[in-house]
């Protein structure tokens, strides 16, 4: 087994996950550098998710190591924040008192907990949102409480886990926006699950591909070289963009079509990419 980088805030060394006979996911080599946004992506029930509950000490390993900082992780990572596809806020409090509950659950009293949350709501663009309870939320507003509530507990590893998936794609663009900006301020580690490769390009430094499962594995990825800051808005009419989504389809339409079962599937998101080449070039 390769020594443990310490410049890498991830690391997964060979790992494995059983649930009895049952192999999620196995042979996972993965690297994530401090300050990296690394993206995820993968056919559906491939074990994407696992990998998150591995580096949060939620799930141990069956096989394998994983470190974080070059430590052995053992039980729970205390330098992660995890924001659930499904957003945990609690509809009896309002929008300022769900981004500072884990303050106060770190110690700090309700006062000093809305002071802190309070500038996050404005960075996620909820100023003047403090007192709405969660049910006169937007989707979309929930999400930005739900990535403050994250945020503000400043972990040095953020885990996402296609936080964004349930929005409308004008709502999803926002987020985007949004996350970047917050993201571009100190760099931190971070691991984005999605199941969309416009989505991937858009934000991570590297997309990382993973085989159909059962037993899935990294099988490939790719370094995103369009440049920083991005315009999420137009990236998809650019060459570079147009080259980067062959590329990683290359990848993933061949385990995609593993994952139904059968080679008579067929998905081919190329046609739409001459589309797009060809509406670019017009």
């Amino acid at each position: 087994m390769e020594s443990i980088r310490k410049g890498n805030a991830v690391e997964l060394r060979e790992v494995a996950v059983r649930f009895g006979d049952f192999t999620a996911v196995k042979e996972v080599n993965l690297e994530v550098a401090d300050g990296e946004f690394v993206a995820v992506v993968g056919p559906t029930g491939c074990g994407k998710s696992t990998i998150l509950n591995l580096v949060t000490g939620l799930l141990p390993a069956a096989a394998g190591v994983v470190s974080i900082f070059g430590k052995k992780l053992s039980g729970l990572n205390d330098v992660a924040g995890y924001m659930l596809q499904q957003e945990a806020l609690l509809p009896w409090k309002t929008a300022l008192d769900n981004v500072g509950l884990g303050l106060v659950f770190q110690g700090l009293s309700v006062e000093q907990a809305r002071q802190r949350a309070a500038p996050w709501l404005a960075k996620v663009g909820l100023k003047g949102f403090e007192h709405r309870y969660i049910h006169q939320l937007s989707g979309g507003q929930r999400k930005r409480v739900a990535m403050a509530q994250t945020l503000i507990m400043s972990p040095k590893i953020v885990l996402m886990d296609e936080p964004f998936s349930a929005l409308d794609v004008h709502t999803r663009r926002l987020m985007h926006r949004i996350l970047l900006n917050l993201w571009q301020e100190d760099k931190r580690s971070l691991i984005f699950i999605t199941h969309d490769l416009e989505e991937a390009i858009a934000l991570a430094d590297r997309v990382v591909v993973m085989s159909a499962g059962p037993g899935s594995r990294v099988v490939g990825e790719v370094k995103i070289t369009l440049p920083r800051p991005r315009d999420v808005s137009e990236l998809a009419t650019t060459n570079e963009y147009l080259k980067l989504y062959r590329e990683l389809w290359g990848l993933l339409g061949a385990e995609v079509e593993k994952s139904y079962g059968s080679q008579d599937v067929k998905i081919d998101k190329v046609d739409r990419i001459d589309n797009q080449e060809r509406e670019h070039a017009a």
